[in-house]
């Protein structure tokens, strides 16, 4: 016979933290160079004039300004075009 108990399963052990997603800073709020002002998981919103994106995708302030956000049509590979918001500062 065995001397050790069975150890049983352990189910409750996923409790991570969130990536604290989202937009940080919102249209017309004014902002410094370098500030975040969008936290995101893949190109879901575009950097535009005045911003610059970052390894994770994380789209910064180039410059001081005031944050806007605009609609456009981006073109895919396929060809098919698809609306995105496009974070810019002037």
């Amino acid at each position: 016979m065995s001397h050790v108990k069975a150890g049983g399963t352990a189910k409750n052990i996923h409790n991570n933290a969130g990536q604290r997603l989202g937009v940080k800073r919102f249209g017309g709020q004014v902002v410094r160079t370098g500030e975040v002002l969008v936290r995101q998981t893949g190109s879901t919103k575009l950097a535009g004039p005045g911003t610059f994106i970052s390894g994770d995708f994380t789209i910064h302030a180039a410059k001081d300004g005031v944050v806007s956000f605009s609609q456009i049509r981006k073109c895919r590979f396929t060809g098919k075009t698809t609306p995105r918001t496009q974070v810019s500062v002037q």
